[in-house]
């Protein structure tokens, strides 16, 4: 185990070791939160547009995914397993490059991963019959804003790729949920 915590910690300090001036305003936007506000509204304009008043389905769904993989990411895993961000290691100080601020003590695994998985995940799943490649792209969007959290020094590479199979199980989970209720219920909603 010990050997996997020091390949674990070798990888992010190499990944957070390739940085510059530019790239550091990038990726500060690109994990923050807000930033993607925009992003969020044009997706759900682009699922009204093809799924017209039932996206009040989707809308409740997305709620509901993002309770359970921003919940399951702190209360089963960061305050269970309790792993130090990177930024918070006292072994690592002076080693770390901290684009801003910290954040929580723990950081396994990382509820941005979470998050953005379980959205892409989710959306790529509803949308894939209306727009081809949606998926991918989603994909992308998640790794690129989860390797953001590497890139500003508050997380390791393996609380992302947890939290990212976290995020895809959850999504996966919430769209055959839905997709379960659409049938009984007949919500004809063209997922």
């Amino acid at each position: 185990m010990q050997q996997l915590i020091d390949i674990d910690v070798q990888l992010f300090l190499f990944l957070n070791g390739i940085h510059s001036p530019f790239f550091d305003v990038v990726f500060g936007y690109i994990t923050s939160k807000t930033f993607w506000y925009p992003f969020y509204l044009l997706l759900f304009i682009v699922g009204a547009t093809k799924l017209k008043w039932k996206i009040i389905y989707i809308l409740i769904a997305v709620i509901i995914l993002i309770v359970l993989s921003d919940q399951a990411s702190v209360q089963l895993f960061k305050e269970v397993f309790k792993r130090l961000r990177p930024c918070h290691n006292p072994q690592l100080a002076g080693l770390v490059h901290l684009v801003d601020g910290c954040g929580g003590k723990y950081g396994f695994v990382s509820s941005h991963a979470a998050n953005t998985f379980a959205l892409a995940s989710f959306m790529g799943l509803v949308l894939k019959k209306h727009i081809p490649f949606i998926f991918i792209g989603l994909l992308c969007w998640a790794i690129v804003v989860s390797y953001s959290r590497v890139y500003v020094g508050v997380h390791y590479v393996s609380d992302i790729f947890v939290g990212a199979l976290l995020g895809m199980l959850i999504g996966w989970f919430v769209f055959f949920g839905l997709k379960k209720l659409n049938q009984k219920f007949k919500l004809q909603i063209n997922i």
